[in-house]
């Protein structure tokens, strides 16, 4: 499940599109239909069996109620599933954003509302989830230099309404793994640095964030490479999930020796550094720029 940064054109899933996708593998698989056959009772091509599978496409209701009869599937089945569908199908609340998210980060965006698990490695910035407003600004502001003012709002308001999840009640656990090099890179001002940092020393404390940041006396570490976020979702339906991104594409990666190389990554980093220690740093920091 990979997909470059300049993408194919079509909608972002949801996470519930992902579910339903898996499902649908599963129920032919089970029936001991072909990607062939499948395609044959809905007289279009094989690939576009797979890409509903892969919840690439949406789901239109025609295709998966004969999908579901090809595959024996009771009528209450396909009823249940057709209503899944529908709902799957409607635009996740950041799809009012569209205008300035492509199709590769709207993706991003479903998997980390719908994550019961975030682990992030980050060598440059803060992650978004706990970017301040001004924080947030500056750092779009220096990757989108000729952006109009009215555009980088946006940016900066998509940011800050992704950070709603850690409020929720059932808000997932995000365990955060940084290089110190994040607080010392000057973004937007010794008073925004500041700022940002309180931030992260208030979040913290929080039971279900963790923020760790790996001391420049590590060395060289298993980690030290591109950004990445880890998800993981409570339905079982979903695979574990890594996405990455360099300068010119994003991946997502859910092949397992993938997942568990990251995985042991943010693991080792992990014992980098300390709670204590990396808030004795963050606080260090907050007077430097005092």
């Amino acid at each position: 499940m990979s997909e470059a940064r300049s993408g194919v054109g079509t909608s972002a899933p949801t996470v519930l599109r992902m579910i339903l996708g898996k499902r649908l593998q599963e129920l032919r698989q089970a029936a001991g239909v072909s990607l062939e056959d499948a395609a044959k009772a809905l007289h279009v091509k094989p690939l576009t069996i797979r890409r509903l599978e892969k919840a690439e496409v949406a789901l239109k209701t025609l295709y998966v109620e004969k999908l579901l009869q090809t595959y024996g599937a009771e009528q209450q089945e396909v009823d249940e599933f057709v209503t899944l569908a529908e709902r799957a199908n409607e635009p996740g609340w950041w799809h009012a954003y569209r205008d300035v998210v492509p199709d590769w980060f709207s993706a991003y965006v479903s998997l980390e509302t719908g994550a019961k698990t975030l682990r992030t490695y980050e060598p440059h910035y803060v992650t978004g989830l706990l970017q301040t407003y001004n924080y947030a600004r500056a750092v779009l502001r220096g990757g989108f230099p000729n952006e109009s003012d009215e555009d980088l709002g946006r940016r900066v308001d998509l940011r800050l309404r992704r950070q709603g999840l850690l409020e929720r009640p059932d808000a997932p656990t995000l365990w955060v793994v940084m290089e110190e090099t994040v607080l010392h890179r000057m973004v937007g001002g010794a008073e925004v640095m500041r700022e940002q940092i309180e931030r992260l020393l208030e979040v913290s404390e929080l039971d279900h964030v963790s923020v760790d940041v790996v001391p420049f006396t590590a060395g060289a570490h298993v980690g030290a490479c591109a950004p990445f976020t880890y998800f993981r979702f409570e339905e079982r339906e979903l695979p574990d999930i890594v996405y990455s991104e360099i300068l010119s594409a994003s991946v997502y990666l859910d092949q397992r020796s993938d997942v568990a190389g990251h995985l042991e990554a943010h693991n080792r980093m992990s014992l980098l550094t300390s709670s204590a220690d990396s808030k004795a740093l963050l606080n260090r920091m907050r007077k430097e720029y005092s």
